[in-house]
């Protein structure tokens, strides 16, 4: 999690406030928009845990203190103008206070979306050779060596 510079970002144009646009790291769908003081921005970079802070209640507050369901920072950064963030998160449950998995759930899914899965695939695989489970076709595959799994991989091209 890096922002460059933090003492270039432009608080004037929002009085004091930054909206933050919060990202998927895996998805890439935009999961919410907050805003940002001096402070909740500190307490993020220094956590790894999103805080905003509330227009209404005039206060900080971390992103999932009572449900549970944090947003872990993965990566921050600023806009071409340095007025506005884009906090690329992994979340810990439904992001939306309605349970939604984002506060835009009638967006139509983004690319990235369709082929998320693959991400999911990358872990289950690095997870099977590494750990090496009893039974596991993959980590059997994966000893056998690369010309075996060329061969695997040629098969199921075929079949496709």
């Amino acid at each position: 999690m890096k922002l460059e510079d933090v003492s270039t970002l432009d608080w004037q144009k929002g009085d004091g406030l930054l909206p933050a646009v919060v990202q998927h790291i895996d998805s890439g769908a935009v999961l919410m928009l907050g805003y940002m003081n001096r402070e909740a921005l500190r307490q993020t970079l220094e956590t790894g845990r999103v805080y905003f802070y509330s227009r209404t209640r005039k206060a900080q507050w971390m992103k999932g203190e009572t449900s549970g369901n944090v947003l872990n920072v993965v990566n921050i950064s600023a806009d071409c103008d340095r007025d506005s963030l884009l906090v690329i998160a992994e979340p810990a449950g439904p992001v939306c206070h309605l349970g939604t998995d984002s506060c835009f759930a009638d967006q139509p899914p983004t690319p990235a979306e369709g082929l998320s899965f693959l991400t999911r695939l990358e872990s289950v695989i690095a997870q099977r050779i590494a750990e090496k489970p009893q039974g596991s076709y993959t980590a059997r595959l994966f000893a056998e060596g690369p010309s075996r799994i060329a061969q695997k991989i040629g098969e199921e091209g075929v079949e496709v």
